[in-house]
């Protein structure tokens, strides 16, 4: 008698393969049924992503954020009933770009420049009243600090400026020549220029960069290193004085050094921002205390940076090609008023704005 039984392998790879032809199907009419508004909502999104919003019409902007609802409503149905991964990862992707399409902050490149530079630099300096003292109090001391030890012994001078950085210009050079180097003739080509004053913007971030970053060892780092440039700087001074040149290097130093110095204190500051919050980080942890400080702290930096471009501007072209003292001083000190005033008074609100907001 022959057996008529079925193989209950072939019974059940017969029943999977049927499953697996009906999922099949149940996809591709899922997606044959959606497919086009998919495709409207792609092409709209990837329309905003190259140029924002403002590039779509107000019915595609209706469009957009109606499309973006029903792909979520696919995307949640697709999960349900298990269809194909592949199918599920396209609708997870576009129901991602398209959120951030309709609910993420629309702002261009030069938007937010203007922002940072007009509102979020200004209020932030403003906020960092502490560390802005101590940035500049480390600097001020230096110098000072520099200047008596200079003036009362020369030799002093050996001990703080790198030979490097002093190249002739010692105590032992003639007035004649401290002089030159005042007044030189250093009109160089443009390209020698710019080479000039890119090596100098790189020297002089390279130290504003480490002074940030070693405020956050609770702030000493910071203040030695700038306390360590004011000395140079009160050495070099007391230097060209002896020799009868004070008003002369005074002159030289400030058509840059208003810009310069005042950079490396506000880096000084932002780090000892940062070393603020871990040493005294107040009712927050010293991690959220960090992490609060840093918004003030980067937009710092990022001043400070600004403000070394500008200064590499001055001292890599202008300084060589200004030779008067009397301009170099309304150069150095009428960008330093520029700095303050903006730093001061942007970011303001008005008093009818203020009243408005009440």
């Amino acid at each position: 008698m022959t057996d008529l039984r079925i193989d209950p392998r072939i019974d059940s790879g017969a029943t999977l393969h049927a499953g697996g032809s009906n999922d099949l199907l149940r996809s591709a009419r899922f997606r044959l049924e959606r497919e086009a508004h998919w495709r409207q909502l792609d092409g709209l999104v990837t329309r905003a992503e190259k140029g924002g919003a403002a590039a779509l019409t107000y019915d595609e902007v209706r469009n957009l954020a109606a499309g973006y609802r029903q792909a979520m409503n696919s995307l949640s149905v697709a999960r349900d009933i298990s269809l194909d991964r592949a199918l599920v990862a396209y609708l997870e992707s576009l129901c991602a770009r398209a959120y951030l399409v309709v609910y993420a902050p629309q702002e261009s490149l030069g938007g937010l420049m203007s922002r940072l530079l007009l509102r979020g630099i200004p209020q932030a300096v403003r906020r960092s009243a502490l560390p802005l003292f101590i940035g500049f109090l480390a600097l001020v001391l230096g110098a000072f600090a520099g200047y008596r030890l200079c003036s009362s012994d020369p030799s002093w001078f050996y001990t703080f400026v790198p030979p490097g950085m002093a190249d002739l210009r010692t105590p032992d050079a003639s007035a004649d020549y401290l002089r030159s180097t005042i007044y030189g003739n250093e009109r160089h080509e443009g390209d020698g220029l710019a080479a000039f004053s890119a090596f100098l913007f790189s020297h002089n971030t390279g130290i504003a960069v480490l002074i940030f970053a070693l405020g956050v060892f609770m702030s000493v780092p910071s203040f030695i290193l700038t306390f360590y440039n004011g000395l140079i700087l009160g050495a070099f001074f007391a230097m060209f004085r002896q020799k009868g040149l004070g008003y002369d290097v005074f002159a030289w130093l400030s058509i840059h050094g208003v810009t310069e110095l005042a950079a490396i204190s506000i880096a000084c500051a932002g780090g000892a921002g940062l070393g603020l919050a871990v040493l005294l980080p107040g009712a927050r942890t010293r991690g959220d205390a960090l992490r609060h400080q840093a918004h003030d702290a980067v937009k710092l930096a990022i001043l400070a940076a600004l403000m070394l471009v500008v200064a590499a501007f001055i001292e890599g072209f202008l300084r060589q090609l200004v030779q008067d003292p009397i301009w170099r001083l309304t150069i150095g000190w009428g960008m330093g008023v520029f700095w303050v005033g903006w730093l001061l008074l942007g970011g303001r609100e008005s008093k009818a704005s203020r009243g408005t907001a009440q």
